[in-house]
């Protein structure tokens, strides 16, 4: 099914990505936000996101999901995340908006960039991914898109959003 195909581009992603519900709830995540933050993926899901930055930093991600509720993505919001350990580091966060087949907001897919890993090798990797996963798309819109259902074809526009949102990111301004 080309709904679990297109889900398992995030899934692989080299970004840290999850998919967090209406009020903030982690839905789902890729193994590299669990490693990032140094978690387990189920200690992960049905936590809130504030639980992974500081304290300092909820009043940012409380504006982030303002912007989001508003607005319907956030791009190129920085936001200071805590891993387990308790060590913190600066992320970027992108944020698009999933809907139903009613155009209810279900929640929001999120990638974010570790900006203290923004090498040259680093930023390489992501445009290619972004690249392979944007053709990927192209090719379930092109050859199945029709014949899926409304829920998938739901997740498949979240998913192009949210990859033609990070292919135009410049990422080497991400560069410390």
């Amino acid at each position: 099914m080309p709904q679990t195909e297109a889900r398992k581009t995030l899934k692989d992603a080299p970004v840290m990505w999850r998919r967090i519900n209406s009020i903030g709830v982690i839905l789902d995540c890729n193994s590299t936000y669990a490693a990032n933050l140094g978690y387990a993926k189920s200690e992960i899901i049905g936590k809130a996101i504030f639980e992974h930055v500081p304290k300092e930093s909820w009043e940012d991600m409380n504006n982030s999901l303002k912007i989001w509720f508003e607005t319907g993505k956030v791009t190129d919001r920085k936001i200071t995340f805590k891993k387990q350990n308790g060590d913190t580091f600066s992320g970027l966060l992108q944020a698009t908006s999933l809907y139903d087949e009613n155009k209810n907001l279900l929640g929001s897919n999120t990638v974010i960039f570790d900006l203290e890993q923004m090498t040259d090798e680093k930023i390489k990797e992501y445009q290619e991914f972004f690249k392979e996963s944007n053709k990927r798309l192209d090719d379930i819109k092109e050859k199945e898109y029709d014949q899926l259902d409304e829920n998938s074809k739901s997740e498949y526009d979240g998913l192009k959003k949210m990859f033609e949102m990070l292919s135009s990111i410049n990422l080497e301004e991400l560069k410390k």
